[in-house]
C-alpha cells in the first residue's frame, strides 16, 4: 500500500505505533538539555533576516552535503548572496534523498512554516523562500516565538568558563520576572582547561580565566581554584549540567607534584611532552569531574570526533565547518579507570556518555552499566544518538544497544545539539521512531499489547525521565 511521504503517520509502521505517538507522544514539551542555541540570540529575540541566514548559516551538515554534490564553496561559506545560497541548497535537495537531511528538511518547512506536500527543489525555491521570508518577519517567527512554538520548556546551552553570562543573567530577570516562560541556562564546557597540546592558545584562555575571576593564576593551585569559582557562578544561575566534547576519556597516572611542573611549564610557554599532556589532561577531568559530582550536576562526555581533517580548509574557514569525522579512540579503559576514581571518592556525578563511533554502543553501555549504584534512577546513561547517528538506524542502534544491555524506561530521550532555532522537528523526528520501535515489537508478540504502560514509557522516555533526572525546576 502507497504511503504519503510525511503524513501523520510518518514513521509510524503499525497501529500500536501510530496509538502510541497521537495518544502518549504528540505534542509533549521539549526539554533540551544540550543545544548550541546563541544565547545572545535568544536575550536579543533575534529577527532573521531571510531563510538562508536561519537555515544555512552555520549548518555544516547542509554544507557538507552540497559540497558531495558539487556546489563551490562560495554558495556555502562564501560571500555569494543570500537568494544564491538558498538556490544551491534547494538544487541539492532533491538529491539528499535517504540522507535525514531530506526529511529534516521537509519537516522543518511543514513545521513551522506550514509548507505542506509541497518538496523543496530548483522548481520551487523561489516560493518557498519568499513565503518563509515573509513569515520571518512576523513577531512569532522571531527567536523566541519559534520557542515558545514548539513548546520548548527548558534549554541549555553550551558555555566556556570564561563566558560573562551576561544574556543568561538577563533571560533569568525575565524568567523571574514573567515576561519569558522559557528556562534558559548555562552548561559548563571546560575543554580549553585541558588544552595544553596548544599552549598559546591555553595561555591565551587561562588569561582570560584570570579576567573573569578576578585572580592570578600562577600555579595549579590557582588554576584550580579559579575553575571552582566559576563553576560556582555557573551554579548560582542555574546550571546543572557540564558538557567535554574530547577525544576520549583521559585517565593516566599522575602525581600532585607533576601536574603542578606541568602546569608551570605550561604557563611559561614550554613545550610538553605528549606523555604531560595526557597527565595533565587526566588530572584536570578529574578535578572538573569531582567538581559536578560534589554540586550534584550532570557531567555529559561526547567521545569520539575526529575533528579538523582538512588542514587546507581549516586554514581556510576555520572549525566546525563540516570536515570532522568518526574517531577510534580507546574508550573502555580509561573510561574505566575516569569512573572508578571518581566513584570511589564518592564524586561521581550523574553521567551522560555520546559515542560518535556506533561501534561503542555496546561498549559504553555495559561500562555504564557496572557504575549504577541504586542512588537515581538512570544515573548512568547511554546518550542519544549523536551527530552523525542522528537518523533512523543510528537512533534504532543506539536504543537497541540500551534497551538489550541497560533500561530503555529509563532513558532520557532527545537533546537538539543544534545551533538552529528550526532544529526542534528533530524531537518529533524521534519521538515517532521510539512509538516505531515499540510498536513493531509488539506486532511480532515480542512485548504485550498493553497500551497504558507502553504509553507511560514512551512519555516518560520523550519528557518525564528528563524532567526527573535533571532536577531543573520548570516553574
Amino acid at each position: 500500500m502507497a504511503v504519503n511521504f510525511l503524513d501523520e503517520d510518518f514513521l509510524l509502521s503499525t497501529e500500536f505505533a501510530r496509538r502510541l505517538y497521537h495518544e502518549y507522544a504528540e505534542g509533549l514539551p521539549i526539554f533540551d538539555y544540550h543545544c548550541h542555541l546563541p544565547v545572545a540570540e535568544v536575550a536579543d529575540n533575534r529577527q532573521f533576516e531571510n531563510l538562508s541566514r536561519i537555515w544555512l548559516a552555520g549548518d555544516h551538515y547542509k554544507w557538507r552535503a552540497m559540497r558531495a554534490f558539487g556546489v563551490e564553496e562560495r554558495l556555502i561559506t562564501g560571500d555569494a548572496p543570500d537568494w544564491e545560497k538558498f538556490a544551491a541548497w534547494a538544487e541539492t535537495v532533491p538529491f539528499t534523498v535517504r540522507n535525514p537531511l531530506y526529511h529534516w528538511t521537509h519537516m522543518e518547512l511543514k513545521d513551522p512554516f506550514g509548507i505542506n506536500g509541497k518538496l523543496l527543489s530548483p522548481d520551487t525555491a523561489r516560493e518557498i523562500y519568499d513565503h518563509c521570508n515573509a513569515l520571518l518577519q512576523r513577531r512569532e517567527f522571531r527567536a523566541r516565538g519559534l520557542m515558545e512554538h514548539f513548546k520548548v520548556k527548558v534549554v541549555c546551552t553550551t558555555d566556556d568558563p570564561t563566558d560573562d553570562l551576561e544574556h543568561h543573567r538577563r533571560l533569568a530577570e525575565e524568567l523571574s520576572g514573567g515576561s519569558f516562560g522559557i528556562r534558559v541556562l548555562p552548561a559548563f564546557r571546560p575543554d580549553k582547561a585541558m588544552g595544553v597540546e596548544r599552549i598559546k592558545d591555553f595561555i591565551a584562555w587561562v588569561i582570560k580565566l584570570e579576567k573573569s575571576t578576578d585572580m592570578l593564576i600562577g600555579d595549579y593551585r590557582s588554576f584550580l581554584e579559579a575553575l571552582r569559582k566559576r563553576h560556582r557562578a555557573f551554579h548560582e544561575l542555574g546550571c546543572r549540567l557540564s558538557d567535554h566534547g574530547i577525544e576520549q576519556p583521559y585517565a593516566a597516572d599522575y602525581t600532585e607534584k607533576e601536574i603542578a611542573g606541568i602546569f608551570k611549564k605550561a604557563r611559561a610557554g614550554g613545550s610538553l611532552s605528549g606523555e604531560e599532556v595526557l597527565k595533565f589532561k587526566s588530572a584536570a577531568l578529574f578535578e572538573l569531574a569531582g567538581m559536578d559530582g560534589e554540586a550534584g550536576w550532570t557531567q555529559q562526555f561526547h567521545f569520539g570526533a575526529l575533528r579538523n581533517n582538512s588542514s587546507r580548509m581549516y586554514a581556510a574557514i576555520g572549525p566546525d565547518s563540516g570536515f570532522d569525522a568518526m574517531g577510534d579512540f580507546e574508550i573502555a579503559r580509561p573510561l574505566v579507570r575516569l569512573f572508578d576514581r571518581l566513584d570511589s571518592t564518592g564524586k561521581l556525578a550523574r553521567t551522560i556518555v555520546y559515542t560518535l563511533n556506533p561501534r561503542d554502543n555496546e561498549l559504553a553501555a555495559s561500562i555504564l552499566g557496572s557504575f549504577q549504584d541504586g542512588s537515581v534512577a538512570g544515573k548512568m546513561q547511554l546518550g542519544s544518538a549523536w551527530w552523525y547517528n542522528d537518523q533512523i538506524d543510528g537512533m534504532r542502534r543506539q536504543m537497541e544497544a540500551l534497551s538489550n544491555v541497560g533500561l530503555i524506561s529509563q532513558f532520557v530521550g532527545m537533546l537538539t545539539d543544534s545551533r538552529s532555532f528550526l532544529s526542534y522537528p528533530r524531537h518529533e523526528y524521534f519521538r515517532r521512531l521510539v512509538c516505531d520501535i515499540f510498536g513493531q515489537d509488539v506486532e511480532s508478540g515480542l512485548l504485550p499489547a498493553d497500551m497504558p504502560h507502553l504509553g507511560g514509557i514512551v512519555r516518560d522516555i520523550c519528557w518525564n525521565n528528563a524532567v526527573r533526572y535533571f532536577g531543573i525546576p520548570l516553574e
